[in-house]
């Protein structure tokens, strides 16, 4: 493969595959929190929880942007569906940590094997070293994305403090 032609196969999978597969994981996500009768903020809430458990509350709002009130809101309708419950910080008494419920693991399971098509059939015809390749940058497109996420929220934040900050000529 010459530097052109890796320059450019490199272009599309970061620029109009990397979208697409965007889109639908979006979309997909989307139609699993209706299986599930969740909304989808709160299914992604459930799998950071699920990933990165235990987590408190506040923890949950900054890494997903949510306004503390929003949080709130998912971690009651979590709860009350019993697939998340609260327990006693380990170090701070007046905190809690959440965790996603054996309950909720199951579900999110049953789902999945109740799909016809095997996952594992997408990585057939790929050798040891490709899928290692792939591991790698999936794993590093995740982290380019949150990482990314983190400052398009803090651009947003830093833009409505400006807007709403007075001008010299208000002050």
């Amino acid at each position: 493969m010459t530097d052109e032609e890796r320059a450019a196969l490199a272009a599309e999978i970061t620029g109009p595959l990397s979208r697409r597969y965007s889109t639908a994981t979006v979309l997909y996500h989307h139609a699993l929190a209706e299986r599930l009768g969740l909304g989808p903020t709160d299914l992604k809430c459930l799998d950071l929880l699920h990933e990165r458990a235990p987590m408190t509350a506040s923890e949950l709002a900054a890494i997903t942007g949510l306004t503390t009130g929003a949080t709130t809101g998912v971690v009651a309708r979590l709860e009350r569906a019993e697939l998340l419950c609260r327990e006693p910080h380990p170090h701070d008494r007046r905190k809690q940590v959440l965790r996603p419920t054996s309950k909720a693991v199951r579900e999110v399971q049953a789902v999945f094997a109740s799909l016809p098509v095997d996952p594992g059939s997408l990585t057939e015809g790929f050798d040891a070293h490709q899928l290692t390749a792939i591991a790698e940058f999936l794993d590093r497109v995740t982290d380019y994305a949150y990482r990314r996420g983190a400052l398009l929220r803090a651009q947003a934040l830093g833009g409505r403090r400006a807007a709403s900050a007075p001008t010299e000529e208000e002050r």
